[in-house]
């Protein structure tokens, strides 16, 4: 069997589906209730607090980390302030996609470093003549993410300083009641947020005080499944989902480049050498092959390829992470890797690959529905991420 999270004694007794999924190794609740919708307008409206302690998380340390974390990273590190985090990719050597997370300055010389797969070796093997130590705390380290319009408020009501003032993107070392934590101004939902990391050991103290103090502003716990569609509505790439690694691909074309993935803002213009950025600077002086964009297929074509069986349009409940064909008339010009209905936008939206001038904003083209086991097409157009943005994000 799976271990559980650190958190696993008290997700476990609450988790009423018992719908797990498996992430990183460890079990991690899909929806706590039997369906996962209240969890999802938790997001939304008041908070979500959520397990994410299976990501894998690195300490590095060192005189030369900064200079070392440059070598391998896309961002320009050295212009990162302690507090500050940065998203960002790193690449092969020819500057495809490896894996991508956030990396935060908590201290002079010290960071951390988020990943979803495993890249201990990775980063051992790039750090030939540095002087820097690299450390997993993946275990020793758990982390909850307090998402939603009333996660400030929640968090306000434990800390012993108030966060108001703690920008978007950036982490600080607080007490939350007791409990020594670092809170970063991040998540993957799109919305005001919070990721708190904290030592496994005082992991289910921490998950019984937040729920305690959000009791009034309508906290509820959050599984996956409600994870999965505040990501897509905002725009965010899941690994093995809408890219896959450089390391596993089986073919050339499997891979990605951050410009192919709508990253091309994280690749630095101006620092010195790093890993793949030969290619990436040949390729931003031209046109990518592809482009990740977003889709909102139009409601009068899935109706109307519905009606002509009978049928009223039946769209999944939760996120897909399926490949289905676009196509521009009878050319298909790429695929959709994730989508879902959108309950805060009402539409139907989806992340895609599209080939060159197809990925430009407000192209019409057509994605392929099956109705009663039959291949049909229904009208899209694209357009660009985050579908949903609000203003308190980075507020």
């Amino acid at each position: 069997m799976l271990p559980g999270t650190p958190l696993y004694p008290r997700t476990s007794a609450i988790c009423e589906a018992q719908n797990w999924r498996r992430w990183s190794g460890f079990l991690a609740a899909g929806s706590y209730e039997l369906t996962h919708e209240r969890e999802y307008w938790a997001i939304r409206s008041t908070a979500g607090l959520l397990d994410v302690s299976p990501l894998y998380k690195y300490l590095i340390r060192g005189p030369d980390a900064t200079r070392f974390l440059n070598r391998v990273v896309t961002r320009d590190v050295g212009r990162c302030q302690v507090g500050q985090v940065l998203y960002t990719p790193w690449c092969d050597g020819d500057g495809k996609v490896i894996d991508d997370g956030t990396l935060a300055r908590v201290g002079e010389t010290a960071y951390r470093l988020t990943a979803a797969e495993p890249n201990l070796l990775w980063l051992h093997d790039n750090r030939a003549g540095m002087s820097v130590e690299f450390e997993d705390v993946s275990e020793t380290t758990a982390a909850l993410a307090l998402q939603g319009p009333n996660a400030r408020k929640i968090l306000n009501a434990l800390a012993d300083t108030d966060l108001s003032d703690l920008g978007f993107f950036w982490n600080r070392a607080v007490q939350l009641g007791d409990i020594p934590v670092q809170v970063s101004r991040t998540g993957y939902t799109g919305d005001l947020g919070y990721e708190i990391w904290v030592d496994a050991g005082s992991a289910v103290e921490l998950w019984d005080r937040l729920l305690e103090a959000g009791a009034s502003f309508g906290i509820l716990p959050t599984g996956l499944i409600a994870l999965d569609m505040a990501r897509i509505e905002a725009g965010l790439v899941l690994i093995s989902v809408d890219y896959v690694p450089a390391q596993h691909a089986l073919i050339e074309d499997q891979k990605s480049s951050p410009f192919e993935l709508g990253l091309g803002w994280t690749v630095a213009r101006d620092k010195g050498w790093f890993v793949g950025c030969e290619a990436l600077r040949a390729e931003r002086e031209q046109q990518s092959a592809w482009s990740l964009v977003g889709l909102e297929i139009e409601w009068d074509g899935l109706e109307s390829a519905y009606a002509e069986v009978g049928l009223p349009p039946q769209l999944p409940g939760m996120a897909w992470r399926t490949s289905i064909p676009v196509y521009a008339g009878n050319r298909q010009v790429g695929y959709a890797t994730s989508g879902c209905w959108s309950p805060i936008l009402k539409k139907y939206i989806a992340l895609a690959h599209l080939q060159g001038p197809y990925g430009l904003p407000g192209r019409a083209l057509d994605v392929e529905v099956t109705v009663e086991h039959r291949r049909r097409r229904a009208r899209a157009v694209t357009v660009a991420t985050p579908f949903f943005d609000p203003p308190r994000k980075r507020a």
